[in-house]
């Protein structure tokens, strides 16, 4: 093995040191700063305040207010529900909490228990997931909401790819299992590959929106699409909604 294998010297092993602390200092300047914007942000202890799991649910409680979109006896679905931030504000909203409504939250991952909500550790891709889904909704659904972001690289075109094919696949399974005339709400991130999704959900919904909630931090490049109006399938019956296009 020579020197430069070893470390020693001013070989690659030397390098690949400097690389590692650096990545390293690194690390902990972004653990750092996302601590001190945890500490410092008013709807994280809001969140603590009020009950809810994550900062997240004020998004919902702000685009719900203003668009009126969970009405008591409701069938919701939350996809990638954990922690459970959403799950909370819909549950509360549609009644579920009383029985009047149904709340189905689903993730990989295990949640703990949240008053009105049922939870299904599943993967929504799979091919099952949407009769599996209808089946615990008791019907179809009235609405979809989708929080999810997928696992960042650093690498921002990379990462706004991922967020991008997250949501596609989010949109074809709110297509699968919404009743007409329903709602799909969904996270992105601003960029150009948005526009094939807006485009495709323009074709099945009567208005597609995009959303910036307050709740959302400003440096965030993060915004929410709201689709109303869902058209349902060949051979469903009319939506009891005007065709059209929002912005």
């Amino acid at each position: 093995m020579s020197e430069a294998g070893k470390g020693g010297g001013k070989g690659g092993g030397s390098r690949d040191l400097a690389v590692r602390l650096k990545n390293a200092r690194a690390h902990k300047h972004s653990s750092q700063q996302w601590l001190q914007r945890q500490l410092n942000d008013p709807y994280v202890a809001q969140a603590k305040r009020d009950g809810y799991r994550s900062r997240a649910a004020y998004k919902l409680i702000e685009i719900d207010d203003r668009h009126h979109l969970l009405k008591p006896g409701q069938r919701i679905v939350d996809l990638g529900a954990a922690p459970g931030g959403w799950s909370q504000v819909a549950a509360r909203r549609v009644d579920s909490i009383n029985g009047r409504g149904k709340v189905v939250g689903i993730d990989l991952l295990d949640i703990e228990p949240i008053a009105g909500v049922d939870f299904a550790v599943m993967d929504f891709n799979d091919a099952d997931a949407p009769e599996r889904l209808k089946a615990m909704l008791g019907g179809a659904a009235d609405g979809v909401l989708s929080d999810m972001a997928a696992n960042t690289t650093g690498h921002k075109k990379t990462d706004h790819l991922r967020i991008i094919g997250l949501a596609e696949l989010a949109a074809e399974y709110a297509r699968e299992v919404l009743s007409p005339g329903g709602y799909f709400l969904c996270k992105l991130f601003q960029g150009g590959e948005t526009a094939a999704l807006v485009t495709a959900l323009k074709r099945d919904f009567a208005v597609v929106r995009h959303i910036k909630p307050a709740a959302s931090r400003a440096d965030s490049a993060e915004l929410y699409v709201l689709a109303t109006g869902f058209r349902g399938h060949a051979g469903d019956g009319p939506a009891g909604v005007p065709a059209g296009t929002g912005g």
